[in-house]
């Protein structure tokens, strides 16, 4: 497993340097100059220029890629146009408010998902099964937008049983140690301040978590159905075996991996796609930030957001591809 482990990593540069080339260039395709935006309409076309030169904007675009590629083998992510702050040193907090929505709803996705499908797949054709597989249906057409509004309408406004946006009480907030909010907490020992975070998790955990938790449901569903027809099923079930620990221990077991891999290409989307959640709740993900600095034309924050969330997605991959070697030994990658 070492050496595959090697070799895929190995492979990732290549897609990690495409991924830079193709960002690069679709984003000086958006019309307009950073230079421009930043000084806004009213400035003199001299000025313009002088920012235009200073940001290095007029050199050609080759000289830009591999400037900024240089950058990136040292570690150095660039420079926001907007706020001049270095983007390696800006962007963690977004990052971190983005992997704490993802984690709370991939969990949230898992367990009720994985279970849903493994219970309907137990007692197929019953009430569960119909009504389990009508809400996954529904829950993958719902828009996520539109199941965002309504849980703030319904848990926000009429019952006031939840917070509508932001990450924190913002007349207690959290001391930033780590800006993964749950850790922050547990670490300064402030309980309270925990529970108003994950108060304030709950509507946009939900909404965020709907599609997936549907599809996992569905795909449990289906894998489990195949894998309770086996032989082996039979027989440990003709053994006297509890029906409780036939499903769980061996044909969860061998049901799981076409699961675990869409959990992983779940996980991947929802920290790449979760920009309409965050723009409902006024969450400060990275997704709202890539998007308010393509507003604003600020190339280096474009670039390195996308480079690290599509790092993330081929890690989540990674990762996944591994654990199927520890679930499945017959499955061998050396």
């Amino acid at each position: 497993m070492f050496n595959y482990t090697i070799k895929r990593l190995l492979q990732l540069i290549p897609v990690l340097l495409g991924m830079t080339f193709i960002v690069f260039m679709l984003i000086r395709a958006i019309p307009g100059n950073p230079a421009q935006v930043i000084l806004g309409q009213q400035a003199t076309k001299e000025a313009v220029e002088a920012l235009t030169v200073k940001l290095g904007l007029d050199q050609p675009w080759y000289t830009q890629y591999f400037s900024y590629l240089g950058g990136i083998l040292k570690g150095d992510l660039g420079e926001s146009m907007r706020t001049r702050l270095p983007v390696a040193d800006e962007i963690w907090p977004y990052l971190a408010a983005t992997l704490e929505l993802a984690l709370f709803a991939i969990i949230i996705a898992v367990i009720v998902g994985v279970n849903a499908g493994i219970i309907s797949a137990w007692f197929q054709n019953s009430w569960f099964d119909y009504s389990a597989m009508i809400l996954a249906l529904v829950g993958v057409s719902m828009p996520i937008f539109w199941l965002g509004l309504m849980g703030q309408w319904a848990f926000a406004i009429e019952f006031q049983w939840l917070p509508t946006t932001g990450r924190e009480n913002v007349r207690d907030p959290v001391t930033a140690i780590t800006h993964l909010y749950i850790i922050d907490t547990l670490i300064q020992g402030r309980f309270d301040q925990l529970w108003e975070v994950l108060r304030h998790l709950i509507l946009p955990g939900l909404a965020l978590a709907t599609i997936p938790m549907a599809i996992i449901a569905r795909m449990t569903r289906s894998s489990m159905l195949e894998v309770m027809r086996s032989d082996y099923i039979r027989t440990a079930r003709a053994k006297g075996q509890k029906m409780f620990w036939v499903v769980y221990k061996h044909a969860l077991k061998n049901a799981i991996i076409p699961v675990l891999t869409v959990i992983g290409l779940q996980m991947g989307l929802l920290l790449g796609g979760a920009i309409l959640t965050e723009t409902i709740f006024a969450w400060p993900g990275i997704g709202r930030y890539i998007y308010d600095a393509i507003n604003f034309r600020d190339y280096p924050v474009i670039q390195s957001g996308i480079l690290i969330v599509a790092f993330i997605f081929v890690m989540i991959n990674l990762i996944v591809d591994l654990l199927y070697g520890l679930i499945d030994p017959r499955i061998k990658y050396d």
